[in-house]
């Protein structure tokens, strides 16, 4: 007896649903965030806009000469993204808070990468050129980069950058975190160390949430009531404190969950078990046997028409 397409569907459907409804809870997508990694509290209300931290990561990291020295201020007029000659950028913010000379107070914004707990870049990259270390570093090994770019897209924070302008051996370029300094040699990054104002606090994560959350109950009136990388996108080793809501300053409005799950979990249910790749290839298979039949039923009702 012949199978046609509607029991074909049928029986793909049916398939198909065995396998999303199958061993949920045994299967239920683990975060691998470190427990309790090292991290950056930038306190807004204290940065200056100095540069000093892009000064300092430039030096610490070998980076290009900038266009315009660091002491140059003029650079603030207009906003900047990290790329692959500045791991970090400052910016200047109008916020609308005016001060006791009737003058309006900028609010200054370090942006750099955010090292998140769940990195979606690491879980982008096909062949583990970036991932997270124990220290909370999302740490990038060149060795491994074979330019697919996929981090670029991943990231919600729009962070990684890419050396277009070499043709041989590009890099994926973003914040290392001074993976080095604050690993081997027991420093602290570039930037939280030439701080002149302390803008910038080093420590364990779970130290930094309970220094954040004091400074906002002790003056409620200096701070929004919200810590910026605390839970967005599962939580972020660089945190902000702002006397401005963090839409107004830049900020991507992003969920809690982390970026990783959804995408981890589709591919899980589609290739943990051997058979559902047929699945898979059966229902693109029978659409290319509907077409086909589709077009040979048009292609007899044209000679039809032509006798």
């Amino acid at each position: 007896m012949g199978l046609n397409r509607r029991d074909f569907f049928k029986y793909v459907t049916a398939a198909g649903a065995a396998l999303a409804g199958s061993d949920r809870s045994a299967h239920a997508w683990q975060s691998r965030a470190p427990s309790d990694p090292v991290g950056c509290l930038v306190d807004l209300t204290r940065c200056i806009g100095c540069r000093k931290c892009e000064e300092a990561c430039n030096r610490v990291n070998g980076l290009p000469e900038p266009d315009h020295g660091f002491e140059d201020l003029t650079v603030l007029d207009r906003k900047r993204r990290p790329d692959e000659r500045a791991y970090t950028v400052v910016n200047r913010y109008t916020s609308g808070i005016i001060d006791e000379r009737d003058q309006l107070v900028p609010t200054f914004v370090k942006l750099q990468c955010m090292h998140c707990q769940d990195p979606a870049c690491a879980s982008a990259c096909i062949v583990g050129a970036l991932t997270k270390k124990d220290n909370g570093t999302v740490h990038y090994d060149v060795t491994r980069c074979i330019g697919c770019r996929y981090c670029m897209v991943a990231c919600p924070f729009e962070i990684p950058a890419y050396e277009y302008h070499d043709p041989i051996t590009p890099r994926v370029m973003k914040c290392t975190f001074c993976y080095e300094r604050v690993q081997s040699e027991n420093k602290l990054p570039g930037c939280a160390e030439i701080c002149p104002v302390e803008a910038i606090t080093f420590g364990r994560r779970s130290d930094l949430l309970a220094v954040a959350h004091q400074r906002i109950k002790g003056n409620p009136g200096r701070y929004v009531d919200h810590i910026y990388g605390e839970k967005e996108v599962g939580g972020t080793s660089w945190m902000y404190l702002s006397a401005v809501p963090f839409g107004r300053l830049g900020f991507n409005t992003l969920p809690e969950t982390p970026m990783p799950r959804l995408a981890e979990t589709i591919q899980h249910r589609l290739f943990s078990y051997l058979w559902s790749p047929i699945v898979l290839f059966g229902m693109l298979g029978g659409v290319m046997w509907a077409s086909k039949d589709k077009g040979d039923r048009a292609g007899n009702g044209n000679q039809g028409g032509e006798r």
